[in-house]
């Protein structure tokens, strides 16, 4: 069985954020029998979207590891999860928004941070490019924060002392609990090894993604990021004519 995880923004989504480029490597995986994950420190809200957009019905993994989402009726067996709703059993790894939220809004005006939570939604359009519907899906957070701007430095340090954890993304930092993309893929790997025998592929391009690297058997990295176990790649578009 071969599952593979991969990032979204800048690896699977390009900067027009369209799932429109994505649909024929998404296919192709499909063709080849992965198991498609996706691995992003995009919402539930926003994940959702590009799921249906492509069509994806595997597990996925919110928020930098900070929940896994395993639709009900996926796997043949019982496992333990931390809380359900209609559609899918939840396996959180982090902390909830209001405690991430709370502890932001006490420091934000020492650093000058700007983050969703104290952001309108013309000013997060402006800092991420979203358009307007996909802005509102970023904004509905469950378990972590995106620090867009800062105008004092020492935030992370300040962040940390409060229990929190602070990663560079490929654009912003990620403030979450203690948690990583890499504790989340490990889960899911956990859960698919009790089908069968599984290989595992993750493709990512920023330093939050280096957990989820570790955690697989073939690593790939979009753009110029190092990693000893991970092969450079320009576009998502050449681990295709790898795994053929």
């Amino acid at each position: 069985m071969k599952v593979i995880f991969l990032d979204l923004d800048k690896t699977l989504i390009g900067e027009d954020y369209s799932p429109e480029p994505a649909k024929p490597i998404i296919e192709k995986l499909k063709k080849l029998e992965f198991k498609i994950i996706f691995n992003s420190s995009k919402t539930r809200a926003e994940q959702e979207y590009y799921r249906e957009a492509l069509n994806i019905k595997e597990p996925f993994i919110v928020e930098n590891g900070s929940a896994v989402y395993i639709p009900k009726d996926y796997f043949p067996f019982n496992f333990k999860f931390t809380r359900e709703d209609a559609d899918y059993y939840i396996i959180e790894l982090g902390e909830r928004y209001p405690v991430i939220k709370e502890t932001l809004d006490k420091i934000s005006e020492d650093f000058g941070l700007k983050y969703y939570g104290n952001s309108s939604i013309e000013e997060v359009m402006k800092f991420t490019n979203l358009p307007r519907k996909l802005a509102r899906l970023a904004m509905i957070r469950e378990y972590s924060e995106t620090i867009f701007k800062w105008e004092k430095e020492g935030f992370e340090r300040a962040l940390e002392r409060n229990g929190l954890k602070v990663v560079k993304g490929s654009r912003f930092y990620n403030v979450t609990g203690k948690t990583d993309k890499g504790k989340a893929t490990k889960i899911v790997l956990s859960l698919y090894s009790k089908i069968g025998e599984v290989e595992s592929y993750a493709v990512g391009d920023g330093l939050n993604d280096v957990p989820m690297l570790d955690a697989v058997d073939f690593a790939f990295i979009v753009g110029d990021l190092k990693h000893p176990n991970a092969k450079n790649i320009r576009s998502i578009k050449e681990i295709l004519e790898v795994m053929e």
